[in-house]
């Protein structure tokens, strides 16, 4: 059968789109569970590549009616929904007869093994037996992910004639790719169908509705008889495979982290809630919005192609690799899902560049920015597999690396690491002599790279208070921070091996960056400027980057108040959360998606900088913020960003059209919020846990903590508020652990 070749539709908004998700293998389908090709980019997708774009369940010819739609617990979801009104026509009459609206029950049942798997149930409560049809138009188009966000290809591959096994019951697409390799995708399905064209699709009782939409390539159906009180049940599978296959994966089993078990779904969930530290909160509505963090960051859970398993970024469009967005959700997520961390290390080690490639912006020592795998990055049609265009990954890795130690004391894991990690600080020490004036910049080499490579990486974020926009090489004043906080880690990492001449120059050459940075980003009225350009000149527009350098705490003693207190001025406080981009200056946007957006990563690392700068109250505000706006999105589910419009004018936060939901740094947010809000700071080579000046806000009165662990004790938590005053009782406490409290 031939297939139907057909242009990739765009993506130009994500609304109502529904998620399942186990590992690679992922689905986006609309509300009623059907695939379309409506500019949502709906489709089952294997990683890089959409290996079903189309899956349209009729009955009768018709759309059935939507009654109630649960994605589930993330690699499963129920559509339930009903019939319109039928027009039956026996094969032995002209004429016919009506099956009355919402008189059959429809239900697909969905979930995500080691393959896409689909139970349609169709129950008759009418008082006559009934004779209908069930379609499924189906379709494949192999869209590498990034012509399905609208990237246009001078050629592309060949979609090979569809395979039909009849007496097998299944349907086999299949595409030649440029880069020779072929993906097929298989479908089975139970009973076996009858499988033809779209003619049975295109009758009488077809919705107007319909008319539009382009036919699928081919169509399963079942001729149904159901009695009064009957149903009947089918079931249908999709899988892909590639030729020639890539190496066989050895599923990465460790004692310190729960299992990723590709065919058992249910069983991988339940032993990371079980792994992990839990919170008890007697606001119901935010103990929802923490577990929700939980199972969204192991939904996001993939694995490299060598097997090794980490935190995707965000589906549908970032679910690979990201070496930024996998160290702050590590960092985020650090005292409540350790091994989110430690994934996130072990995978970016092995890919960190030790060569120097412009197509690519590898330089050595650097951390990747991305891995994809998908045709086009094997045709290096784009330069993403890998690509190294990021400025902060780099310091971001040596941060990590000394925060897991901080809180698992592991020497092992440094030991295995620290090559890596001198590698990095080589290529920071070589960034800055570069740069000639002792900060690490950044400048794109490649062509089809990123204009700028912090994490505000779009062409327009970073800009002065004229809305000019930066020309590089661009020093970030965020990622001064992070190389500044990773030099005082590497230095502890350092003593504690023994090293002392290595760890007295790292603190040297941290202070020494502290110096410079308070007199090149001079705050002006509290605002500390964004980047300076290739000339050096401050991009001095009011953004949010300001939080992040009360985080890594470069920001002069003298100065933090101030900062502090811009942070939290109306034009960057929307009241759900601190805009990328102040409010009032050229270029700002409400919509734009770094110049005046709100991301949950952002506010909650400002509000952990706010707290260290000890403005708990301001820290408080932003907690309760963002912990509120999770509570207004489908699911308790915080997006990648939302809308910056004020509070005060809208209900709820408005969502941004196409921000990826479930995404990883916003989903481990929540619990970084709750680490700040009761200063958790570990210390596992000496046994000690200490809550820094604890603080429940006025929206929660008692949280409980258990099973959180540092080094090799571990205890539970009882922090309560009462007459605004908060204290904490030791519970439970194992092992070698001294937890201080400090007011």
């Amino acid at each position: 059968m031939a297939p139907h070749p057909r242009p990739i539709v765009e993506v130009v908004d994500l609304g109502g789109v529904q998620v399942v998700k186990h590992g690679n293998l992922f689905l986006l389908s609309d509300a009623g569970g059907d695939v379309e090709p409506d500019g949502r980019g709906l489709g089952l997708y294997d990683g890089d590549t959409r290996i079903l774009s189309m899956a349209r369940l009729r009955i009768g010819g018709q759309r059935p009616v939507v009654l109630a739609s649960d994605p589930g617990g993330a690699w499963e979801g129920v559509v339930r929904a009903t019939n319109p009104e039928l027009r039956v026509r026996p094969a032995d009459k002209h004429g016919g007869r009506l099956i009355e609206r919402r008189t059959l029950a429809v239900t697909r049942e969905r979930w995500i093994s080691d393959a896409y798997n689909e139970r349609v149930t169709i129950a008759n409560h009418t008082p006559s037996t009934e004779a209908i049809s069930l379609e499924l138009g189906l379709d494949v188009d192999m869209a590498d992910v990034f012509e399905v966000r609208g990237y246009e290809r001078a050629s592309r591959g060949e979609l090979l004639p569809i395979e039909v096994d009849d007496a097998a019951g299944t349907i086999t697409f299949g595409y030649l790719g440029l880069d020779a390799a072929t993906r097929r995708t298989h479908l089975a399905f139970e009973p076996r169908p009858v499988v033809g064209p779209p003619t049975g699709m295109d009758g009488p009782d077809r919705r107007v509705a319909d008319k539009a939409a382009p036919p699928p390539a081919v169509v399963a159906s079942w001729a149904i008889s159901l009695e009064p009180g009957a149903s009947m049940t089918v079931t249908w599978s999709a899988r892909a495979d590639i030729d020639p296959p890539p190496a066989a994966i050895v599923p990465v089993v460790r004692p310190d982290r729960p299992e990723h078990r590709p065919a058992e779904p249910d069983r991988s969930h339940g032993d990371w809630r079980a792994a992990g530290t839990t919170v008890e909160c007697d606001n119901r509505l935010v103990e929802l919005v923490l577990q929700r963090s939980i199972d969204d960051l192991c939904l996001l859970v993939n694995t490299t192609p060598e097997g090794e398993p980490y935190v995707g970024a965000g589906v549908p469009w970032f679910s690979t690799l990201f070496g930024r967005d996998a160290l702050l959700t590590g960092l985020e997520a650090m005292a409540f899902l350790p091994w989110v961390a430690v994934d996130a290390l072990r995978a970016l080690a092995p890919r960190q560049s030790t060569v120097d490639d412009a197509w690519r912006d590898a330089e050595p020592g650097k951390i990747l920015h991305e891995l994809r795998t998908g045709e086009m990055a094997r045709t290096n049609e784009v330069p993403f597999g890998p690509y190294y265009g990021t400025v902060d990954a780099t310091p971001l890795f040596l941060v990590l690396l000394g925060e897991v130690f901080d809180w698992t004391g592991d020497d092992a894991l440094v030991d295995e690491l620290w090559p890596n990690a001198m590698a990095a600080l080589a290529w920071i020490d070589a960034r800055t002599e570069q740069s000639g004036d002792g900060f690490v910049d950044y400048l794109r080499r490649s062509p089809s790279g990123l204009r700028n490579q912090g994490w505000k990486d779009s062409g327009d974020a970073i800009r002065d208070r004229t809305g000019r926009l930066a020309e590089p090489p661009i020093a970030l004043a965020a990622a001064q921070g992070y190389v500044y906080d990773a030099r005082r880690r590497l230095a502890r990492l350092a003593r504690r091996r023994g090293d002392a001449t290595l760890a007295a120059a790292q603190e040297t050459a941290a202070a020494a960056l502290r110096a410079r940075f308070a007199s090149a980003f001079r705050p002006v009225e509290g605002s500390v400027p964004m980047a300076l350009d290739g000339s050096r000149k401050p991009m001095d527009a009011v953004a949010s980057n300001m939080g992040h350098c009360l985080w890594s705490g470069i920001v002069a003693d003298g100065d933090v108040a101030a900062v502090a207190r811009r942070l939290m001025e109306p034009d960057l406080f929307s009241g759900w959360g601190i805009r990328t981009y102040a409010a009032g200056q050229p270029g700002y946007n409400p919509i734009g998606y770094h110049t005046g957006t709100v991301w949950p990563h952002d506010t909650a690392i400002a509000a952990a900088g706010l707290k260290a700068a000890g403005a708990i109250d301001a820290a408080d505000k932003l907690a309760a913020a963002v912990l509120e706006a999770a509570q207004s999105f489908p699911a308790f589910r915080l997006p990648e960003l939302f809308c910056g419009f004020e509070r005060s004018t809208t209900g709820t936060p408005v969502a941004y059209p196409v921000a990826c939901s479930p995404q990883a740094w916003a989903a481990a947010a929540p619990l970084f919020l709750v680490r700040t809000l009761l200063g958790l700071q570990a210390h596992a080579d000496r046994g000690e846990l200490e809550l820094i000046r604890p603080h429940l806000p006025a929206f929660m009165g008692k949280l409980v903590i258990r099973d959180l662990r540092v080094g090799r004790g571990s205890c539970d938590l009882l922090v309560h508020r009462w007459r605004g005053r908060t204290s904490v009782e030791v519970l439970r406490k194992e092992g070698d652990l001294d937890v201080t409290v400090r007011l």
